[in-house]
């Protein structure tokens, strides 16, 4: 249970997948459904652990497959559901995923990234952006996609990712790398039972004699029905685009900036402190939803500095938003690493020096 000094919480050290599990188990999740998989399994294994000490249902189920529609028969009864899983194992999710998009249930996905494709790696990736925020599996669908980039905002992002889960019927997804479920860090939990759970009239709880009874299914044989789902759905996701979150970080005389999400922006974070010791006024926006993505903030960003270089830990997946976020207004250049490989913050800044007198050259 969480202590407390003098009324206030204790910070406690702890690994990010465990962190993040114990945040939700202090959500008053109901049910957690999942499959163990390098590097998250330290999920299933707390949850395992401290679930029947308190309260909820935790199964381990037989795969993936069976773990992510455990979550949708779940939801559907109006349950606070929720499953994890790394980069192969959401892909075996992805039917699944587009099915509970589709029926308008609220759960949330955990994907601890590890290199790809294939089985790849255990080693930390940001291989999966294009999957997480482009849909993943078939339909026009989104999900609300959170990246953290600290052990601390793997907890806060439980609670984030949930609320707008409900708020908006549709799954929500936490977006997060290896390294950042393995790490250990100082946090400060959220409290126990401090997110309300709202009423569901839509849940399949049973009919009573008052109402009608309620269907959840992603089935609609017949076309205009199927089209006017999506308009639905469509208009959620335009409504969603309110809830566009993100971190500027010495942007405000910036010449430079430099785009990155979770672990990469901390990378970044210290690339912008080695570059300012030498003179390069560089600053860092750092998208922590990605989708909806910051577009606007971007755009503007793109009218106060000279060019833009985006780092991620991939072979180049978010600088095509960012790309047309910018519209063409500046150039935009990438720095990635591949197959569960860190760029370090000295990598970074001599990509920025080669860029500053690439740049430099070709105006003289």
């Amino acid at each position: 249970m969480e202590q407390k000094t003098n009324g206030k919480r204790e910070a406690r050290l702890m690994k990010g997948n465990e962190a993040l599990a114990e945040a939700a188990i202090r959500a008053d999740i109901d049910a957690y459904f999942g499959y163990p998989i390098t590097p998250q399994s330290e999920i299933l294994e707390y949850f395992t652990a401290e679930m029947p000490k308190r309260h909820g249902i935790v199964l381990q189920a037989e795969s993936e497959v069976a773990a992510i529609n455990m979550v949708y028969g779940a939801a559907g009864a109006g349950g606070r559901v929720m499953t994890s899983s790394s980069s192969p194992g959401i892909s075996l999710m992805q039917e699944g995923i587009s099915y509970i998009a589709s029926a308008q249930l609220p759960c949330l996905i955990v994907n601890v990234n590890r290199g790809g494709p294939g089985l790849g790696t255990i080693q930390p990736s940001q291989g999966d952006y294009f999957q997480a925020t482009k849909g993943g599996g078939h339909g026009d669908y989104h999900l609300i996609v959170l990246a953290p980039a600290s052990v601390q905002e793997m907890a806060d992002f439980v609670f984030d990712a949930i609320r707008l889960a409900e708020k908006y019927r549709t799954p929500a997804m936490i977006l997060a790398d290896g390294a950042l479920g393995q790490m250990m860090e100082k946090v400060v939990l959220p409290e126990e039972g401090s997110l309300p759970k709202p009423e569901k009239p839509w849940a399949t709880v049973g009919k009573p004699a008052y109402r009608k009874r309620n269907i959840i299914t992603s089935l609609f044989i017949e076309p205009e029905k199927m089209e006017g789902i999506n308009f639905q759905l469509q208009d959620k996701y335009t409504a969603m685009q309110e809830e566009v979150r993100y971190e500027e970080i010495a942007l405000d005389d910036a010449e430079i900036a430099l785009v990155a999400f979770g672990l990469s922006a901390r990378v970044c974070q210290k690339a912008v402190d080695i570059a300012r010791e030498k003179g390069i006024r560089v600053g860092l926006l750092r998208p922590i939803t990605l989708y909806p993505f910051p577009k606007k903030a971007i755009s503007s960003l793109a009218d106060k500095v000279n060019f833009l270089l985006v780092v991620e830990m991939n072979a180049g997946q978010m600088v095509e938003d960012v790309e047309l976020a910018v519209n063409g207004k500046k150039p935009v250049y990438f720095k990635g690493r591949m197959g569960g490989m860190i760029p370090t913050p000295e990598e970074v800044v001599d990509r920025l020096e080669s860029l500053i007198e690439k740049l430099s050259i070709s105006e003289v």
